[in-house]
């Protein structure tokens, strides 16, 4: 057990160390150097209370504008991206598409060509189980890591500009949403459903989750048990059905610690959604960083749906880029990411992008 912890801390530590580094050393497209080196998240004012993030999810038909004027003067114009009216019909994968509420032309992150990745290979050898982890302690890992890694873009968007605002605040993004038809709220301390700024939003949940994982009693750092893995042979999350067993009880961690598990992912896969639909463009390609975002994220999504971490369903606001990434070949056949994808509407994305 203790060799597998240690394969698994130097695993995370390099692919940490890789993605810090292209992110610390990010450049402008076009130039050589970027004033200021990446901050810390601005915190906005709190009651000093922390309520359950909830898991309400509204339709909304307002659009976001991004903001940061400083940066925009010096970028070059955006890539073409593909356009829905570029021979759209009824044929394979149209009426899909069609289904999605899209802008027209498609957002940067639909182009195949911006759709690419830094680190060739599957990732599915990252996200599925070794057999002899036991389950609770692989989710464990699974939510820390993946918390990590999504940090390091929270980061770029609460980056200072020169004018002393963030790239995403109040004005540029008034409400937490991925795209027209997703918005998300917030259980205020009465357990209502609130509307915030995406910008207070994500700073809320970073400290919900920051407060989960530094809970000793759902994140056990010593466990009041032996760890071990139930079933070498069994690898989805599916081992432990009865009323007395659950996901993590051989490793100490608490009755409800999946379900925790659970909303930290739906909390963290927001946040991506929401970095894609309003931030893609600015600042990460401007910042030559989407490939690194891509690989992120298509990573987050390969363990979010092997452990059984998201439904189908949470992952609508995302599912156009599924689709086109399991028709690339980024989701291998074998992953349950590839099972929820619409294999016809990805390829005729493909075919939008001149990629097929």
């Amino acid at each position: 057990m203790a060799c597998t912890k240690r394969w698994l801390l130097c695993l995370s530590t390099l692919y940490m160390n890789k993605l810090t580094l292209r992110c610390s050393n990010a450049r402008l497209r076009g130039t050589s150097n970027r004033s200021g080196p990446n901050k810390s998240p601005v915190s906005p004012h709190d009651d000093g209370q922390l309520h359950s993030p909830g898991g309400h999810s509204q339709a909304s038909h307002s659009s976001t504008s991004l903001g940061s004027n400083s940066m925009t003067s010096k970028l070059p114009p955006l890539p073409a991206s593909p356009s829905l009216s570029q021979s759209m019909g009824m044929g394979s994968g149209d009426e899909a598409i069609m289904s999605y509420p899209l802008p027209n032309p498609l957002p940067l992150w639909l182009n195949p060509a911006y759709a690419r990745h830094i680190v060739k290979g599957n990732f599915m050898t990252l996200s599925a189980r070794p057999k002899t982890v036991e389950q609770g302690e692989w989710v464990a890992h699974q939510v820390v890591e993946h918390y990590r890694n999504l940090w390091n873009f929270v980061r770029v968007v609460y980056d200072k500009e020169e004018d002393g605002k963030t790239i995403c605040n109040s004005t540029s993004c008034p409400r937490m949403s991925a795209g027209t038809n997703h918005s998300y709220t917030w259980l205020n301390n009465r357990f209502e459903p609130i509307e915030l700024p995406a910008f207070e939003y994500i700073t809320l949940m970073q400290r919900w989750i920051s407060g989960k994982i530094d809970d000793e009693k759902i994140f056990p750092t010593e466990a009041s048990g032996v760890s071990y893995a139930h079933n070498p042979q069994i690898t989805t999350t599916a081992l432990l059905t009865g009323p007395d067993e659950w996901i993590g009880k051989r490793s100490g961690f608490p009755k409800d610690f999946f379900s925790i598990c659970q909303t930290i992912f739906l909390q963290m896969f927001r946040v991506y959604a929401h970095l894609y639909w309003a931030h893609f463009s600015e600042p990460f390609y401007h910042l030559n960083l989407e490939k690194q975002l891509n690989s992120c994220f298509s990573h987050f999504v390969l363990t979010a749906t092997a452990l059984d971490l998201l439904k189908p369903q949470e992952l609508e606001p995302m599912q156009p880029l599924i689709d086109l990434w399991a028709a690339n070949g980024t989701f291998p056949p074998e992953s349950k990411a590839y099972e929820y994808a619409n294999l016809k509407a990805g390829a005729r994305l493909l075919q939008l992008g001149g990629m097929a």
